[in-house]
């Protein structure tokens, strides 16, 4: 019996001492990560590069989705509205009105704001009330004088469709419809709304001309106003010196070639104001009848103007800023000529020179951009 248990424990260790000098196999090769395509956003060189989320990183497929999305009538209570409805790509993504009706033939207070370039923003609607592009998409389709419908029943129109559950799959890695991966694609594709080719771009790059009086126009565009040589009051700043030009450049800077200085202005429009603006947000009485700034890329076809659409035209515009406007407790310190003494001083000359630089401004080829264009029913 002894010799047999010996017998076993050297024939165990000999096993041992083989399996032991084995090679080891080789691991098998991890299967292959599929994933969403990175989009890169071609930006015009006078643009600056533009900040994406890092919870929300710009793909393929997810812009491809918000593109679906962004023209889905089903984001309404009654199946008969979408972003498209008020943001029309020919329009530069406004709607040609002065307020816009919702769903139920409500109209609203204030004016669709055309979507140039948000991707470089950081406060959304006029009244800055979200902090990006996610949060702004959210809201129109529960508002009551929007969309008027609710998440859960959006949610699931879109999960019931035959193809959307698979395109979120691809986009986001799961083909459950979620409110927030809705509002994600569709910032996705707003980001890619850039405008940067224009005549005017396409001159400071180098690439070819606009006339005398589009020049000009820039010219008196970053001038300060009133008489040349004249002292102006700034209220609560230093005095400036007239210069003869429209005073535009504080508010709408060419700088960065956004033409909007992602501020929030009170600009005379009236004494006594309708619409609290800024104030609604941040309950700073400072910031009563305060309204964001709208770039004026593609402003040409963007009336009617101001928060409420008020001006039906550009000359109205000038008209409003040539006279100064109605000073009240909260109005811009740039708003320098609303003392009935004082003028900007655009004569008929300076304000056709005004129109012909904005017209150079006019991007058709983001206008006529099939890329921004209704892609029909959603495909995979």
């Amino acid at each position: 019996m002894k010799r047999t248990i010996r017998c076993l424990l050297v024939a165990g260790t000999a096993l041992a001492v083989v399996a032991g000098c084995r090679p080891e196999r080789p691991e098998p090769p991890a299967p292959p990560t599929t994933g969403p395509t990175a989009y890169v956003l071609d930006l015009p060189a006078n643009l600056p590069p533009m900040e994406i989320p890092a919870d929300n990183p710009m793909t393929q497929e997810g812009v491809r989705l918000g593109r679906f999305l962004f023209y889905e009538e089903r984001l309404s209570g009654n199946n008969g509205m979408s972003c498209a409805s008020c943001h029309l790509p020919g329009l530069a993504f406004s709607d040609g009105k002065a307020v816009s009706k919702g769903i139920d033939s409500i109209a609203g207070t204030r004016s669709a704001m055309p979507l140039i370039n948000l991707g470089y923003g950081q406060y959304f609607f006029w009244d800055g009330r979200a902090g990006s592009l996610e949060q702004q998409a959210l809201e129109p389709v529960t508002n009551p004088i929007e969309m008027h419908d609710t998440w859960p029943h959006v949610m699931a129109k879109l999960q019931a469709d035959p193809v959307y559950p698979t395109l979120f799959q691809r986009s986001f890695g799961t083909g459950q419809v979620d409110s927030l991966l809705v509002a994600k694609a569709l910032a996705q594709f707003i980001r890619t709304l850039v405008s940067g080719n224009s005549p005017f771009d396409k001159f400071r790059r180098g690439e070819g001309t606009i006339p005398a009086d589009a020049q000009m126009g820039f010219t008196l565009f970053n001038l300060e106003g009133g008489t040349p040589g004249e002292l102006i009051p700034v209220a609560g700043s230093t005095p400036v010196i007239g210069q003869g030009g429209a005073d535009c450049f504080h508010c709408h800077t060419a700088d960065a070639g956004l033409f909007t200085d992602e501020q929030f202005h009170n600009n005379a429009l009236d004494a006594t104001p309708a619409d609290i603006g800024r104030f609604g947000v941040t309950s700073d009485p400072a910031d009563l009848a305060k309204f964001k700034t709208p770039t004026l890329r593609n402003i040409m076809v963007t009336g009617p103007y101001m928060h409420d659409g008020r001006f039906a035209t550009i000359d109205e515009v000038l008209d409003h800023y040539n006279g100064g406007g109605h000073p009240s407790s909260t109005v811009d310190p740039f708003m320098k000529f609303t003392d009935a003494d004082m003028e900007l001083g655009l004569t008929p000359a300076k304000r056709a020179q005004i129109k012909a630089f904005l017209n150079a401004l006019t991007d058709a080829e983001f206008l006529n951009n099939p890329e921004h264009q209704d892609p029909g029913p959603p495909q995979l």
